[in-house]
């Protein structure tokens, strides 16, 4: 049997890393937050091995070679995410249950991956002029940057029906509330 896992995923934007960070803080010493692989560069304050594991697109590649990712995709042209095995390991090892941000595509494989030992999240804003708002607000990316990120919001919308749980992210407290209450719920089953 796999140890337990939580897994979340949404479009850019749709406030999943706040409502994860908030999760983490309401159940400390439960969860164990994953930290994912990209060839992307930092933004922002991103620190490596905190935020993501930033490695270089030929490093990426070997990690595939290898077979040392659990998952991995392309999301956008040049730009790899993944799921380090030995990241999972590490905090499997802890005795702690994994918790998973992730893009939509890695969320749909890591659920089928862990089956039924996975709680799997969609969160999604209220729409798409929403999100947009979002996007922008954040003063990281450019408008070209931003018309990507809704094409590509507009694709993951397809998959969300692979989720155990869809959550309309409009009020930040009570989609708070309701993910840990199905939290609790799945690890207490």
């Amino acid at each position: 049997m796999k140890a337990k896992a939580l897994i979340f995923s949404a479009p850019s934007g749709s406030g999943k890393t706040t409502l994860v960070r908030a999760l983490l803080e309401k159940m400390p010493g439960q969860l164990a937050f994953s930290i994912s692989a990209t060839s992307r560069l930092p933004r922002g304050q991103e620190r490596h091995g905190v935020d993501y594991y930033f490695l270089s697109s030929e490093e990426f590649q070997q990690k595939i070679q290898e077979e040392a990712l659990l998952e991995w995709e392309e999301v956008y042209a040049g730009t790899h995410y993944g799921t380090l095995k030995s990241e999972v390991d590490r905090l499997h090892a802890l005795g702690k249950t994994v918790l998973f941000d992730i893009d939509v595509v890695g969320g749909v494989n890591l659920k089928e991956y862990f089956g039924d030992e996975a709680c799997s999240f969609f969160i999604q804003a209220p729409s798409m002029a929403v999100l947009a708002a979002r996007l922008r607000g954040r003063g990281t990316e450019n408008e070209e940057q931003i018309a990507k990120r809704l094409a590509r919001a507009d694709y993951e919308m397809g998959f969300k029906e692979k989720f155990d749980f869809v959550i309309i992210n409009d009020d930040l407290d009570l989609a708070l509330n309701e993910i840990e209450n199905q939290v609790r719920a799945f690890l207490n089953s």
